[in-house]
C-alpha cells in the first residue's frame, strides 16, 4: 500500500497543476475554511441554516459560501476531488467560466431548495430542528451536478469491469448510497442526502434547459432525458411523470418547449433536426463506434505478428535459391546442341578442337 502512495500523490499534484485559476481557487478556499473551522464555528457562519436564511434573517451570503465550508478532513479530500475531476473532465469542454457558472447555478439552487424544503417540513411537523439545528454545506451537491455533467458527456464510460458498472448509472448509484447510510443512521441528518439530490435534479435543469453553448441552448437529446437515470422498467413511468411536469413549467415559462429544428447547413441537402436526435446525441454515438472500431483493429494487430526484415531477408534468399535450382534443371535437361545461346567461350574451344585434330586422307 505505501508504495502505491507517492505515485498516487504525484497523479493529484499533476493533475491539481494542470487545471485552471477557477479550480485551484476553490480548492484552496476549501482547505483555508477546513483549517479556519478549528478556531472558529465556519459552518454556521458560512453554511445554510434554514431558519437562517429566510427574512427576518436572510442570512443571503451562505447559499454562496456554504459549498465550500468542511468540518472532516475526509469531506476535504471528497470537495477537493469533486473540483480537480470536474476542472479535469469538463473544464476543456465548456471553459473555465463555464465551470464557473455551473458551480455557482448548483450550489445557489442547492441551498434554495435545501431550505426551502426544510421550511415546509417545519410547517408540516412545527419541529423547530428543522430550521436551526440542520444545516446544509459542502461540496455534495456539487459533487451531483458533476455526475449528472459526466453522464451527459461520457455515460457510457466503464466505471468498474467487475461487476460493469457504467459511468451513467453513477448519479443514482450514489444517491442510493446515501439513502442506505441514513436508514442505517452512519449519516446523523438528511442535510448530505438532500444536498446531493437537489445537485442531481438542479445540474440535470441548467444541462438541459439553460446551458448556453454553440448549437444553441440546453440537451434535448434521449440520453439525457429524466428518465434515463432510472431503470429501464421504471423508465416508462418516469418518462411519463416527467413529461406531465415539463408540460406544467412550459406553461408558466419556466422551461421552454421542445420545437423541431431545421438546418440548413450543407448545400447540397437538408438536415432535420428533432428531439431525440439531437446532434450531441450522434456526435457522441459517432465516438463510441469510433472507439469500438479501434479496440477491434488493436486486437487484430495483436494477433497477427508483423514479419521483421530478418524474415524477409531470408525469404528472398529462399527465392533466389529456387530460381537458379530451377534454371540449372532446364539447362541440364536440353540437349547441347539444341542451346539457343551458347557461351563464347564454348564456340571458342570447339572451333579450336576441329582445327587441331589431324586430317585423314
Amino acid at each position: 500500500m505505501n508504495r502505491y502512495l507517492p505515485v498516487a500523490r504525484q497523479h493529484f499534484f499533476a493533475a491539481f497543476a494542470s487545471t485552471s485559476v477557477v479550480v485551484k481557487s476553490i480548492c484552496a478556499t476549501v482547505i483555508l475554511l477546513y483549517l479556519l473551522s478549528w478556531a472558529v464555528d465556519t459552518v454556521y457562519v458560512l453554511g445554510v441554516t434554514p431558519g437562517y436564511l429566510f427574512p427576518p434573517n436572510f442570512w443571503i451570503w451562505t447559499l454562496v459560501t456554504h459549498a465550500v465550508v468542511e468540518q472532516h478532513l475526509w469531506d476535504v479530500v471528497v470537495s477537493v476531488g469533486t473540483v480537480i475531476a470536474a476542472g479535469r473532465l469538463l473544464e476543456p469542454l465548456w471553459g473555465a467560466l463555464e465551470l464557473l457558472i455551473f458551480f455557482a447555478v448548483v450550489n445557489v439552487a442547492v441551498g434554495l431548495l435545501s431550505g426551502f424544503s426544510y421550511l415546509l417540513t417545519y410547517v408540516a411537523s412545527f419541529n423547530l430542528d428543522y430550521l436551526f439545528a440542520v444545516q446544509v454545506h459542502g461540496m455534495l451537491g456539487f459533487l451531483g451536478g458533476v455526475l449528472v455533467a459526466l453522464k451527459q458527456t461520457m455515460g457510457d464510460l466503464t466505471v468498474l469491469r467487475v461487476p460493469q458498472v457504467r459511468l451513467k448509472v453513477a448519479p443514482m448509484l450514489v444517491l442510493l448510497l446515501l439513502v442506505v447510510l441514513r436508514l442505517t443512521t452512519l449519516l446523523e441528518t438528511t442535510a448530505p442526502l438532500a444536498a446531493y439530490g437537489y445537485g442531481l435534479l438542479s445540474g440535470w435543469v441548467y444541462l438541459r434547459f439553460y446551458q448556453k453553448h454553440s448549437r444553441g441552448r440546453g440537451d434535448m437529446s434521449d440520453h439525457f432525458a429524466f428518465a434515463s437515470f432510472f431503470p429501464e422498467i421504471l423508465q416508462p413511468v418516469v418518462g411519463l411523470l416527467a413529461g406531465l411536469v415539463h408540460s406544467i413549467l412550459v406553461k408558466i415559462k419556466v422551461c421552454r418547449k421542445m420545437v423541431k429544428r431545421y438546418d440548413v447547413g450543407a448545400p447540397s441537402s437538408i438536415t432535420i433536426s428533432l428531439p431525440g436526435t439531437d446532434p450531441q446525441d450522434a456526435e457522441r454515438r459517432r465516438q463510441l463506434a469510433l472507439k469500438a472500431l479501434n479496440e477491434r483493429l488493436k486486437r487484430v494487430e495483436d494477433q497477427s505478428a508483423w514479419p521483421n526484415m530478418e524474415d524477409e531477408e531470408e525469404e528472398e534468399e529462399i527465392v533466389v535459391r529456387a530460381d537458379a535450382a530451377l534454371q540449372t534443371e532446364r539447362d541440364t535437361s536440353q540437349p547441347r546442341g539444341a542451346s539457343s545461346s551458347p557461351s563464347p567461350k564454348g564456340q571458342e574451344s570447339s572451333i579450336i578442337s576441329f582445327e587441331d585434330a589431324p586430317g585423314k586422307s
